[in-house]
């Protein structure tokens, strides 16, 4: 029987933010055949650095991953938006040291998951819902140098990926800016079993429900 496991951040270990709601693991399970099981190492906060440890409590008969990390690095460099630059190539360069100092972390992580050798699959990072638009839309679009990297190093490794962007189309799908609604839970949920179903093949792919 099949074991998913959760791996990353509070994309998956949202129950804090649902108040009694099912979160995201209670949520996959309830879609589960009979007989499967999710077990949740995911940890609200967590970093790409953080992954390691988690995959140090990897059950036994863990036999598919799913991994969503890089919210909270992008977080930690939030203020870089509000930075003065003189020119629009200062300000594209900032974003690049940022996306190169991600990109090589979550490459080593990534190598560091696929050692496993279990089928995997990691999530883009989805745009926040910041109430104020210009701030909304500026952190979409500064995010997409960290999702580039994310889906780069996933492709080339030949990763499946979950767009998350995608499937999290809708303001109620957000429990607060950042968080999973109950909403934005059940169609994690199921995108993770989708994932689970697909039959193996030698190109990674990209779910978006």
């Amino acid at each position: 029987m099949n074991h998913i496991v959760l791996l990353g951040d509070s994309i998956f270990d949202n129950a804090a933010y649902v108040a009694s709601g099912p979160d995201v693991v209670r949520q996959l399970r309830e879609i589960l055949p009979a007989g499967w099981r999710a077990t949740l190492n995911a940890l609200d906060g967590a970093v790409v650095a953080d992954v390691p440890q988690q995959l140090k409590e990897l059950p036994r008969d863990a036999t598919h991953l799913v991994l969503s990390i890089g919210g909270n690095d992008a977080l930690g460099d939030a203020d870089l938006l509000e930075r003065k630059v003189a020119s629009m190539a200062e300000a594209l360069e900032l974003i690049t040291q940022v996306r190169e100092r991600f990109r090589s972390a979550y490459a080593r992580m990534l190598d560091r998951v696929l050692q496993s050798k279990l089928p995997l699959a990691v999530c883009t990072i989805y745009e926040p819902r910041f109430p104020e638009p210009a701030m909304r839309r500026v952190a979409a679009t500064a995010l997409t140098a960290l999702n580039d990297a994310i889906t780069r190093e996933a492709f080339a490794r030949k990763v499946d990926c979950i767009d998350l962007r995608i499937i999290c189309d809708d303001d109620r799908d957000f429990a607060n800016p950042i968080e999973p609604s109950v909403q934005g839970g059940a169609k994690i949920a199921r995108a993770i079993l989708g994932f689970t179903a697909l039959p193996p093949e030698r190109l990674p792919r990209v779910i978006t429900r």
